[in-house]
């Protein structure tokens, strides 16, 4: 992994021609990647990656959402967009990460997922510096929402990796509480020099209350046996909103800006926006970790 990660740093100082010695260029701006996950499907992750977007570009902020669900790609079907092409093609070198990105009607951008295309780590090394190369062609948006397919897969580690946040998505349902707390013990474990802020909310709960528990429960845990540091971001209501949108395929912060689970969206993202990057973090350190 580590040899790895160096061959892909040597091929972009060789393509940047920038030496080991050189001082670190400074940018004009850093890209937030935000990457989301969750340990069990079915638990609103695409839902929150969505709305999440819509909540940052009402913040004026240029938003990408990138599909990175490469076995079951839902982001577009989420928005009832229908794209003629993928992640899949870019990987292939068939088209551009421009050719696919797709622009929508709620302010954001989305880079549909490769449906049926199994592991980043099998590209060769023709494919990876290609991927690397179009993947700098989004590095102009201030903010990346990577939607990682549910549990545990080498691809979800390491979009995990890539990330200066990571948003783990849970419900108050035990086994979606196990599987969260499965998957953060192998990103405690898997992922080295973890620097990133890892943070918990909960989707549909039914009570203030409830939603602490579980989270009193998850951060606890954490600490006490693997010494991490899991933050709560907070939560979202068991809105009827929420599933009456998702059948119109359209997302809630637009069908219903005003209702509970829109309400606690806006404050997730705004208590994210309040979160200082992580030195090393950005657009550089997605390049860098997202094979590694």
């Amino acid at each position: 992994m580590e040899d790895q990660a160096e061959k892909l740093r040597e091929m972009m100082r060789a393509k940047t021609g920038i030496s080991d010695n050189a001082p670190p260029a400074k940018s004009k701006k850093k890209t937030r990647i935000i990457t989301v996950a969750s340990g069990k499907g079915g638990v609103g992750k695409t839902n929150m990656s969505v709305n999440m977007a819509i909540a940052y570009a009402r913040l004026g902020k240029k938003v990408v959402v990138m599909d990175a669900d490469l076995g079951l790609a839902n982001v577009n079907v989420m928005l009832k967009i229908i794209p003629k092409f993928s992640l899949y093609h870019v990987i292939r070198k068939q088209k551009s990460m421009k050719e696919i990105l797709v622009e929508t009607e709620y302010g954001i951008s989305i880079v549909p997922g490769a449906s049926g295309f199994s592991k980043i780590a099998n590209l060769s090394e023709d494919e990876r510096q290609n991927f690397i190369e179009e993947l700098n062609t989004l590095q102009n948006a201030d903010i990346i929402i990577i939607d990682t397919s549910a549990g545990v897969h080498s691809n979800v580690l390491a979009f995990i990796a890539a990330a200066d946040d990571v948003v783990i998505i849970t419900t108050p349902e035990p086994t979606a509480i196990t599987d969260a707390y499965g998957l953060i013990k192998i990103i405690a474990t898997e992922i080295d020099n973890l620097n990133m802020g890892l943070k918990l909310v909960v989707n549909s709960v039914h009570s203030v209350a409830e939603a602490k528990a579980v989270a009193d429960r998850m951060t606890s845990i954490a600490g006490q046996f693997l010494n991490l540091k899991l933050e709560y971001l907070g939560f979202v209501w068991d809105d009827n909103a929420v599933s009456q949108a998702v059948l119109r395929q359209r997302p809630f912060m637009v069908e219903s800006p005003r209702c509970r689970a829109s309400q606690c969206v806006q404050h997730i993202v705004g208590r994210l926006e309040k979160t200082e990057l992580h030195d090393g973090g950005g657009f550089g350190k997605m390049v860098k970790r997202i094979f590694g």
